[in-house]
């Protein structure tokens, strides 16, 4: 073991007592050496010592101080604490030129971390404020940053999302593959297409990985409806004025025909198709302009019981059972809110009797997420790739715009609609899913 140094200012002490120790044995030599009293030459040798030992001290304690300063600047630097500044800092000393560093030192620190954190303040902001779903991974693929997009997404909220593996997220597809690429992702928040980006950054001196999930659906939906728009405008102008006088005329036709001595049945049996047909591709034509002439939601406070209420009542031919929830109050426009879940319910009644079964329609708080749900004990659903495809119906005399429609509407909430076959028995499952910021106050039922 190798012996221990001495302290720096033991040694500053040591050299100066061995400095001093030749001038201190010449007095004394000088003192002993002539003839003086006891007395006096015992009070001068305790004079000589204490003046010699006193002035060694003074100096370890002058070369001491400086350096303990130093050190406890340098450990608050250390502990990020700016707080602290050196006296004597000034420029006609070594001493006070290197206080006077440390404290340039410090300033420079503390604007830097102020700096910082107004950046990190920023970033958060605007994180929070992008419509896009942010995500970063530590090395272990562990989630350490999430925005309130990817909260959202994943249908947890930050605290209890960090630290979850992607996996466990459902987000392990996003970490994998080429970047940027379309993928679709199955998630509690919603069911998509979405551009993922990925890139690498470092914190603290490891690699994270930064992914960045852009809805596609949304923009892709809106042009969709802007090309409904515009073909709407030509459709609507041109077939209904050439339906109109079909159907009139078709009618008077038949009409001549009755009354004629020789009827024939075959001219009124087409003459009545050709009417009844003009009038199923009017109604086809005012579905497709209600579509996509879907009003800007206005919303309003709307109590989530009332109208889960009324729309059951409004439901004859079977009893809809309400299971309840949290009595919530939403900022929804009411209107659209209640023709959504008159669809539902009336979806849901189709396929429940068709079994003899039930409809039930229950609500609550799923991570601060609103999610309603209306559950059929129908046969189930054969084909689910074009439920939300405009037109597209199992059910005679359908038009095929109610899922469409109400999708239209939770997505116009900054919501989304799924619908999908039951786990855990037949039938299926309406779910509706709205974001924290529509729910405005409520409590639990006791």
């Amino acid at each position: 073991m190798p012996p221990r140094r001495l302290a720096h200012e033991t040694r500053v002490a040591l050299w100066a007592l061995a400095g001093g120790a030749p001038g201190a044995a010449l007095a004394l030599w000088l003192l002993w050496s002539q003839e003086h009293r006891p007395g006096v030459r015992l009070t001068a040798t305790v004079v000589i010592v204490a003046a010699w030992i006193g002035c060694v001290l003074a100096l370890r304690e002058r070369v001491a101080r400086p350096l303990q300063t130093i050190s406890n600047l340098i450990a608050a630097l250390h502990e990020r604490d700016y707080s602290i500044r050196a006296r004597d800092a000034r420029t006609d000393s070594p001493l006070g030129l290197a206080l006077l560093e440390l404290n340039t030192l410090t300033d420079a620190l503390r604007r830097q971390r102020f700096d910082a954190i107004e950046a990190t303040a920023l970033l958060r902001q605007v994180m929070e404020s992008i419509d896009v779903a942010v995500f970063a991974f530590d090395p272990e693929g562990r989630l350490s940053l999430v925005n309130r997009g990817g909260e959202r997404l994943i249908g947890l909220a930050e605290p209890r999302a960090l630290g979850r593996s992607a996996a466990e997220l459902g987000l392990a597809a996003a970490l994998e593959g080429d970047s940027p690429r379309m993928l679709e992702l199955a998630l509690p928040g919603r069911a998509r297409r979405w551009e993922a980006r990925r890139g690498v950054y470092r914190w603290e001196g490891r690699p994270h990985r930064l992914v960045v999930l852009s809805d596609l659906t949304r923009s892709l939906r809106e042009e969709e409806r802007l090309a409904w728009q515009r073909l709407v405008r030509v459709l609507s102008h041109e077939i209904n004025n050439s339906l109109a006088p079909i159907k009139s005329i078709a009618g008077t036709l038949r009409e001549r025909g009755a009354d004629a001595e020789r009827r024939d049945p075959e001219l009124d049996e087409g003459l009545q198709i050709i009417e009844s047909r003009a009038e199923a591709l009017g109604r086809f034509i005012q579905a497709y302009a209600r579509l996509a002439r879907l009003p800007r939601p206005h919303p309003t406070r709307v109590e989530i019981s009332a109208i889960a209420h009324r729309v059951a009542a409004l439901e004859r031919r079977l009893p809809v059972a309400l299971e309840g929830g949290p009595a919530l109050t939403l900022e929804a426009d009411r209107d659209q809110l209640e023709a959504l879940l008159i669809n539902l319910v009336q979806n849901a009644a189709d396929a429940a009797l068709e079994t003899s079964g039930g409809v039930r329609l229950a609500w609550g708080l799923e991570d601060g997420v609103f999610a309603l749900t209306v559950i059929d004990d129908g046969p189930g659903l054969s084909d689910t790739s074009n439920l939300f495809v405009p037109f597209f119906t199992t059910k005679p005399g359908g038009t095929g715009i109610g899922l469409a429609l109400s999708r239209q509407i939770a997505e116009a909430h900054d919501g989304s609609l799924s619908l999908e076959n039951r786990r855990d028995a037949r039938g299926s499952v309406a779910t509706l899913r709205l974001p924290r910021t529509r729910v405005v106050g409520g409590h639990r039922d006791a």
